[in-house]
């Protein structure tokens, strides 16, 4: 048998089984759009299902905790606040995560850090501070029916685990950015400059803002 006959019979099993593979994903996937327990983004909704289904198979978590917590915001596929606080605390690196507040309740320097040890070092790791006044100067506190306003607490704790995750843990998030971060003003979202060859026109930022 040639050299090129024999590679070829040994691609042929690799793609029968990516395809027998994807085949039982689809099934998967198809069988959870169906359901009415699952988030409407992904209700009859096979593609998106599909997605889930490979962030957990890679994060190896459950696939419905994956729908609860990714949540479209403006377009954006998002992790929520309590997810990412849930995939630091039982990844077995870390002990649980603990907050530090700091400054005087009320003023522009009150906020807090998120913090943690790591298990094989037994080093003390810090996120960066969060306080209302980089809030305030960020446009997360000023912004129309913004939580800041309403549970800062809450929101300086949700931002103060997103820092020490993006610092320490960036594999959790896989990239993709915090819901509320997405609703404050939709930092960390790139700016595109794109050209439309049918209008000859320019955007400078497509995805809005």
């Amino acid at each position: 048998m040639s050299t090129e006959n024999t590679v070829i019979a040994e691609v042929k099993p690799q793609e029968s089984i990516e395809s027998q593979a994807f085949a039982l994903i689809q099934r998967k996937a198809n069988a959870l759009s169906k359901s009415t327990l699952i988030p409407k983004d992904y209700q009859n909704n096979i593609s998106n299902c599909i997605i889930a289904l490979d962030i957990s198979d890679r994060l190896q978590v459950p696939p419905l905790l994956v729908m609860q917590h990714l949540y479209i915001v403006h377009g954006k596929p998002s992790w929520s606040s309590v997810f990412l606080l849930s995939a630091l605390n039982s990844c077995g690196r870390y002990t649980s995560v603990k907050y530090q507040f700091f400054g005087e309740e009320g003023t522009d320097e009150y906020g807090c850090y998120a913090h943690t040890i790591e298990r094989s070092t037994g080093e003390v790791i810090a996120g960066p501070k969060v306080t209302i006044g980089m809030a305030r100067k960020e446009g997360w506190l000023t912004k129309t029916g913004s939580k800041w306003q309403t549970m800062p607490d809450l929101m300086l704790r949700y931002r103060a685990v997103t820092f020490l995750a993006r610092t320490n843990a960036p594999e959790l998030t896989m990239g993709l950015p915090m819901a509320d971060e997405v609703e404050d003003v939709g930092i960390d979202r790139p700016k595109i400059t794109t050209f439309d060859a049918l209008t000859g026109e320019v955007d400078a930022d497509p995805l809005g803002g």
